[in-house]
């Protein structure tokens, strides 16, 4: 169903999903799961199929039994797409979206100066892909569905949770009325207005900024490029600012500043709706409204995403103002910094206190999205007039001036967080070059294995891997018996030998695939001299690396990455 989607538009919108009873409704014991998710958008979703697919039995909740409705979440990152090809359903989302990687910004009637957010080649996915959230929703289910120990309930609402030392006791409102299981973890995923949230009598702290945006999802032949246009004070809405992208469909979307005082029940009207975008695309302009909305700036977040065993991912954790791409993204890579911990966790590889560091990871990214987003917006909506005189001197100067232009600000684009800090990080003892510090997120390159060609990325994650650069036999590398002696504490370990020419041969106790580096880049993103070792965790990240590999180290490093140290 998913290449039947992506390659045609049709209305997505009007899946509807069977209801049906459960089994746990007629048991005559209480049944227990080792996680269930509560929230069966993209975070919650991504968080289920990322438990599923690695062993874990995942029950999913969710109260309605459609996908979202509006274009809502649109610009969906680089780093996205690599997770979802992870999950095993990033080319779907791909084929459907709109690529783009350019931007433009105007100043009143001017182009200011554009931008491009990949300037390198050589990697698999895009910058960004814009596609309507209903969309990615229904690739991701399409793959929950291959999954058979992943159980989605539709009409399935939480309405009770209790806690004790052991898990959660949960209360399900259905059609067919209450019942109650038990699970061991649950990752609510249930949106800004999160249910459990409210129940656990919990609440995110943080600024409603004093503006109103519009929302106008239009349908129409246009011949604009696919890029992102934003408008400071422009002629066509003066005082304001102006969003434009492009979407599957021939669909787009336009977000327009209306002011505080703006009446949001009046302003999603078509008779005040249909005259901004004529005033942006022209009296004759030919479209339709496909969807309108109103929507105020947030910028919040929960004190602790842990609480108990129950641990908040995506909105219902940390919410931030559209503009910069952060929300979506960012939720999705909650999703994939818990499932591989609880997954630990629940397999006894590492301590309970290894979800720990989900919050204090998570928590520094939520902060850094945070900042850049209340930046953002500080600079889109001027709160005085000594604002706007600095914000429209800045943007004169830019036209000129390059200088400038780095002080502009219509929305930092979602970039995932460095998490430098990270008590799961091996300091480096050895001096290395460029930006793949542990914390960060491996880089792909273009590879070969076996004479086809690929992607690195696809060869790591899921579980610990050891990326190992050997341009000659004589590079040490880890043998089969130090794998399983490195395994046998912290689950296991794979190997990667990176080479810079086909055919390079391994010695014979060596077991692990071998990727030739065609263009060089990993070499020269990893900064990856013959010997050079990189331990990388299941979600990706770097956590570890060494000049040369020594099993000791190594281990000391899984184990801290573990959190068993």
């Amino acid at each position: 169903m998913s290449k039947e989607i992506a390659e045609q538009a049709i209305d997505v919108q009007s899946r509807t999903y069977k209801y049906r009873r459960s089994p746990d409704q007629d048991a005559a014991e209480l049944q227990r799961y080792p996680v269930v998710v509560i929230g069966a958008g993209p975070v919650g979703i991504a968080t289920a199929i990322d438990l599923a697919q690695s062993g874990v039995n995942v029950v999913l909740l969710d109260e309605d039994n459609t996908l979202s409705s509006g274009s809502r979440a649109i610009c969906f990152s680089k780093r996205t797409l690599e997770i979802f090809d992870r999950l095993g359903c990033g080319q779907p989302v791909v084929d459907k979206g709109v690529v783009w990687q350019t931007g433009k910004v105007f100043f009143r009637d001017k182009v200011l100066y554009d931008f491009n957010l990949l300037p390198d080649t050589g990697y698999r996915r895009p910058a960004f892909v814009n596609i309507q959230q209903y969309y990615v929703e229904a690739f991701l289910l399409d793959r929950a569905t291959e999954l058979l120990n992943l159980d989605i309930r539709w009409k399935s609402l939480l309405v009770g949770i209790e806690q004790d030392s052991e898990g959660a006791l949960l209360t399900v409102e259905t059609p067919d009325g209450r019942y109650q299981l038990r699970a061991e973890w649950v990752v609510a995923c249930d949106g800004g207005r999160s249910t459990t949230r409210q129940l656990m009598g919990l609440e995110s702290k943080g600024h409603t900024f004093k503006d109103r945006f519009l929302i106008a999802d239009i349908k129409m032949g246009a011949s604009f490029p696919p890029e992102r246009w934003f408008w400071f004070d422009p002629p066509f809405h003066p005082g304001q600012s102006v969003l434009l992208h492009k979407q599957p469909d021939d669909v787009w979307r336009i977000d327009f500043q209306l002011g505080w005082d703006a009446d949001p029940v009046a302003e999603r009207q078509p008779e005040k709706v249909i005259p901004r975008v004529k005033a942006l695309l022209g009296d004759d302009a030919e479209f339709t409204l496909e969807w309108v909305s109103v929507y105020t700036f947030v910028c919040m977040r929960m004190d602790k995403f842990r609480h108990g065993r129950v641990i908040f991912a995506g909105d219902s954790a940390h919410g931030v103002s559209p503009f910069g791409a952060r929300g979506a993204n960012s939720g999705v890579q909650d999703a994939e910094n818990i499932a591989w911990k609880l997954r630990y966790v629940l397999d006894g590889k590492a301590p309970e206190s290894l979800l720990d560091t989900y919050d204090s990871e998570r928590s520094y990214a939520a902060d850094e999205n945070i900042l850049n987003s209340t930046r953002s917006t500080d600079f889109i909506t001027p709160k005085n007039q000594a604002s706007m005189d600095f914000r429209n001197a800045t943007l004169d100067l830019a036209r000129d001036f390059p200088f400038a232009q780095k002080l502009v600000n219509s929305g930092r684009l979602s970039v995932p967080a460095t998490l430098l800090d990270s008590p799961l990080n091996t300091p480096d003892a050895d001096k290395f070059e460029g930006n793949l510090v542990p914390g960060s997120v491996a880089a792909d390159a273009p590879i070969e294995e076996g004479g086809a060609a690929g992607w690195l990325l696809d060869k790591v994650g899921n579980e610990f891997t050891l990326l190992v650069f050997a341009d000659s036999p004589a590079a040490r590398l880890p043998t089969s018996a130090e794998l399983a002696w490195l395994a046998k504490e912290c689950g296991p370990v794979s190997l990667v030998v990176v080479t810079n020419q086909a055919g390079v041969k391994i010695q014979p106790d060596v077991n692990g695939r071998v990727i030739t580096d065609v263009a060089g880049s990993a070499v020269k993103r990893y900064d990856g001299r013959s010997g050079t070792t990189y331990l990388l965790r299941p979600d990706q990240h770097v956590c570890a690396r060494f000049r040369s590999f020594n099993p000791h180290d190594v281990h000391a490093a899984l184990r801290r990455a573990t959190g068993n140290s």
